[in-house]
Parts: C-alpha cells; structure tokens; sequence
C-alpha cells in the first residue's frame, strides 16, 4: 500500500517561514520523482517543485528564491523548505510521486492528502 504522508502546514504571518515533510512508503524511492504542488480556494492545482533523485530540482517562477526544495533518500521524504511567505501562497499543498519508468503505458503516480498552509497576519 502507497502512503504519502504530508506534515508541517498551519498558520504563519507575512514574511515567515514553515517547513513541509512528505514521508513515503510503499513505493521504490529512488525511482521517483517527488513534487510539491498546490491548490488554492477556486484555483487550479498548480506545481511548486520538483525533484529528480540525483537531486535536480525545478522550482515555480512564483515561488523561486522563496521555496526550496530536498528530499533525503535515506529517509523516503521530501521536503519543501518556504520562506518571505506571501498571503497569496495560502493553499492546500499535496505531496506527489510520480514514477521515472513508464509501467502498462503510464507512469505512477501518488498524491498525498494535503497540508493545510495559511499566510496571514
């Protein structure tokens, strides 16, 4: 059974910072690519980051020199470090895998429940 564990979202004021973690299992690490992405009331889901294995990222436009993001293969995880945080960041942010071998035609995929952050003062 795959489980996508996602933790650390609440409440924080303009300019501060949190710190999400998506723990893993049930899944081969190493052969995902781990992802932030989030979705914000009426809005689409949209991506924050990447991160391949090798530990090559791609960050958001919206977000870059603000977020960061890591993941530790030892531990199955991944995180989202996100800093200067704006209002407009506010969203429900998900924890995906998503598979780097095509399997029957398509990739896996995995979500998380999601993480609740709010940016307000």
């Amino acid at each position: 059974q795959v489980q996508l564990v996602e933790s650390g979202g609440g409440l924080v004021q303009p300019g501060g910072s949190l710190r999400l973690s998506c723990t893993t299992s049930g899944i081969i690490f190493s052969m995902y690519t781990m992802g932030w992405y989030r979705q914000a009331p009426e809005k689409q889901r949209e991506l924050v980051a990447t991160i391949r294995y090798s530990g090559s990222a791609n960050v958001a436009d919206s977000v870059k020199g603000r977020f960061t993001i890591a993941r530790d293969n030892a531990k199955n995880t991944v995180y989202l470090e996100m800093n200067s945080l704006k209002p407009e960041d506010t969203a429900v942010y998900y924890c995906n895998a998503e598979s780097t071998f095509v399997i029957n035609g398509g990739r896996p995929t995995y979500w998380g429940q999601g993480t609740q952050v709010t940016v307000s003062s």
